[in-house]
């Protein structure tokens, strides 16, 4: 099996060699494989470093500034593996990571979708990501407690609704059948959009529990410029199904604020609900959760329709 590593650069030179070089140091002996780079306008000598590598590295040049989604892209339709790996430049790999993905992907069958890891913040050492839920505001938020360590080894792979795209691995047809990254974003939010449209095609998303990256976390310039609105853009698309995956995250929210200060909760027949609810004796949530969730979500849009008007930033608001 042929892997296409796909890798957008844009400036940090000194991360991009480091991360190469783990690359190179970490991939399993024997593996067919291929790396694109592709540089994103960098200004800092990134372009004269990448003049000096050769075989199994493949470079692609972008004139200027396309950002995360369209470098990716540009990159993935370049690609000849069967598989593809997109990177981040400022990841730090170490041996083993690789094969727990691909072996996720294996026992996934034709219902994969992507496959990601956990993700450890390159400074501290802590867990920075282990997929990623919806929360009580509606909202994409970093798992950071892992399972345990007699759970990830019975069960080393996790499903998930949605990944980062800093460490992700997806097969090239569904790559090419769900059309990439949404280049409507801009740095924030094509990943995850991408994640809710491999569920919607039938896929499973999930995270190999048993491979783990460093990750020197958004060294990018300009990764946050965008964050409002790429996040307004993602919740109007989406709407309907963040009320529906955030409804474990409304509840788990009430129920801390109740347990924390009951006085402050109205009404205790609701708190008890939510926790019948969360720990399985319920099946269905209260009522009073999916409104919650809802007025979450338009108390959001109202706030960005202040900042933005009622269109949404990059584009249309469906896909």
């Amino acid at each position: 099996m042929h892997v296409s590593f796909i890798v957008p650069l844009y400036n940090c030179l000194e991360l991009t060699r480091a991360m190469v070089g783990s690359l190179q140091a970490s991939l399993p002996k024997g593996l067919d494989h291929e790396i694109i780079l592709v540089d994103d306008g960098s200004t800092d000598g990134t372009r004269a470093w990448l003049a000096g590598l050769k075989n199994p590295f493949r470079v692609i040049l972008n004139e200027r500034n396309l950002g995360f989604a369209a470098a990716n892209n540009r990159g993935s339709s370049a690609a000849r593996g069967e598989l593809l790996v997109l990177l981040n430049n400022d990841l730090v790999l170490g041996p083993g990571w690789l094969e727990p993905m691909l072996e996720g992907h294996r026992q996934l069958g034709p219902r994969a979708g992507l496959v990601g890891n956990i993700q450890l913040d390159a400074r501290t050492g802590k867990v920075d990501h282990a997929g990623i839920f919806i929360n009580h505001k509606g909202k994409p938020e970093h798992i950071r407690v892992l399972p345990r360590s007699s759970v990830r080894r019975a069960c080393p792979v996790r499903e998930v609704s949605l990944l980062t795209g800093a460490c992700v691995l997806i097969s090239r047809r569904l790559w090419i059948e769900l059309r990439g990254f949404d280049e409507g974003y801009r740095n924030g939010c094509e990943d995850v959009d991408l994640c809710l449209r491999a569920i919607a095609a039938g896929k499973l998303n999930a995270v190999a529990l048993q491979s783990r990256v460093r990750h020197h976390i958004s060294t990018t310039p300009g990764r946050k410029t965008h964050d409002e609105a790429n996040t307004y853009r993602f919740t109007l698309r989406w709407r309907d199904t963040l009320a529906v995956l955030g409804l474990r995250g409304w509840c788990r929210h009430h129920v801390e604020e109740f347990m924390r200060d009951p006085r402050d909760f109205s009404e205790t027949r609701l708190a008890l609900g939510l926790a019948a609810y969360l720990s399985g004796l319920r099946r269905e949530p209260p009522a009073e959760a999916r409104e919650g969730i809802r007025q979450a979500l338009d108390l959001e849009l109202a706030r960005w329709r202040a900042l933005f008007g009622d269109g949404a930033p990059g584009g249309g608001s469906s896909v």
